[in-house]
């Protein structure tokens, strides 16, 4: 445990904004696994729906820096590419 008082306020930052971050991250977690559930039971309208959303959720977590921009553009592409395949369907 640090004796400095500015080392004790690190340890609170830094604490709650891993809580935080956390947060964020699971949140786009449970937004990712919704819209691929919408796409693999075949719901069009539904997944059509949630794309911005997910989209949104992944743009907010990468201008955070929560995910690295490189990261979040690969998983916009991979939900783009299976939105375009259900929709083809």
């Amino acid at each position: 445990m640090p004796n400095i008082k500015s080392a004790k306020k690190r340890v609170l930052v830094t604490r709650k904004k891993t809580e935080q971050n956390k947060a964020i991250k699971s949140a786009l977690k449970t937004s990712i696994k919704k819209f691929c559930a919408a796409v693999n039971a075949g719901d069009k309208e539904t997944a059509e729906k949630l794309y911005p959303e997910t989209v949104s959720a992944i743009d907010s977590a990468a201008s955070k820096g929560i995910l690295h921009k490189n990261n979040a553009a690969n998983k916009k592409a991979k939900l783009a590419k299976k939105l375009a395949a259900i929709q083809a369907a």
